[in-house]
């Protein structure tokens, strides 16, 4: 089942679906509603079990592996909902999506699933209508399941109690990070940006979970590289000017030390 909204004025573009819908440009929110299936996401593999939800960018590179049971798929597109323009209603920007270079998944409890399957429902009833409210009314819905999910991926702080404003500084972090990481490879570079030192920068990552904020820049940036080697027939001297390095020697060593092999080693690794 394929259920979808587009205004041809604007571009937007809204679906749900019970099968993958691999369309370019778009945000992706995948629910495993029963059994378990696993995506291959920018090269890593990532299992996604029962009552598990799992957030992809338009710049993610999906490949299917396997699907078992229920899977359903939420997509919207920039035009649709600009996550970053509306960041202050949901707060997801910097946190669902593009907060770090890992996926992120959310569990649903049982009571969880109970409401996030009636605003399913409420969500598919809304596509039958054929009103001149019809996208406004699903930006609503779509921004109250963001909203859940955001509040979910709370809970699974190391620290949650974590107050806001901190919080807030950590999010700012991981959004300048997606903005700059091609020119921006220091700490420093970021702490200056938000106006905090970068000893208070740290020490709010220390609160917010196990990755120093060094470790966040390192680990986008070989996200990137990663992408770079394996969707672009780029040479390892132009993904290391790309991605801001002095020559391709000091790449090679960054690309070793965060991904565990060579330029080279990697992408021969990754040819089918």
């Amino acid at each position: 089942m394929l259920q979808t909204y587009s205004n041809k004025r604007d571009s937007s573009y809204f679906s749900f679906s019970d099968e993958i819908q691999n369309k370019n440009q778009t945000y992706k929110i995948f629910w495993q509603r029963s059994g378990c299936s696993r995506l291959i996401v920018d090269g890593i593999a990532y299992t996604i079990k029962e009552n598990q939800i799992l957030f992809l960018t338009p710049l993610n590179q999906l490949e299917v592996d396997e699907i078992n049971s229920t899977l359903n798929q939420l997509s919207f597109n920039r035009e649709f909902y600009c996550i970053q323009q509306h960041d202050q209603e949901v707060s997801c920007y910097g946190y669902l999506f593009f907060g770090s270079s890992e996926v992120p998944i959310v569990s649903l409890d049982l009571k969880d699933q109970e409401s996030f399957d009636l605003l399913i429902k409420v969500i598919l009833e809304e596509f039958e209508n054929s009103d001149h409210i019809k996208g406004e009314m699903l930006q609503v819905l779509l921004k109250r399941f963001l909203i859940k999910c955001t509040r979910l991926a709370r809970k699974t702080l190391t620290n949650p109690d974590i107050n806001q404003d901190k919080l807030d500084i950590i999010r700012q972090f991981n959004v300048l990070v997606e903005m700059h990481f091609r020119q921006k490879h220091k700490v420093a570079d970021y702490a200056e940006l938000l106006h905090k030192s970068p000893k208070t920068i740290s020490n709010l990552f220390g609160e917010y979970n196990d990755k120093t904020p060094l470790q966040v820049i390192q680990e986008r940036i070989g996200l990137e590289a990663k992408r770079l080697s394996i969707h672009t027939d780029k040479t390892a001297k132009e993904v290391a000017y790309e991605l801001g390095f002095d020559d391709a020697a000091q790449f090679s060593r960054f690309f070793s030390k965060v991904v565990g092999k060579s330029p080279t080693d990697f992408k021969k690794s990754t040819i089918i």
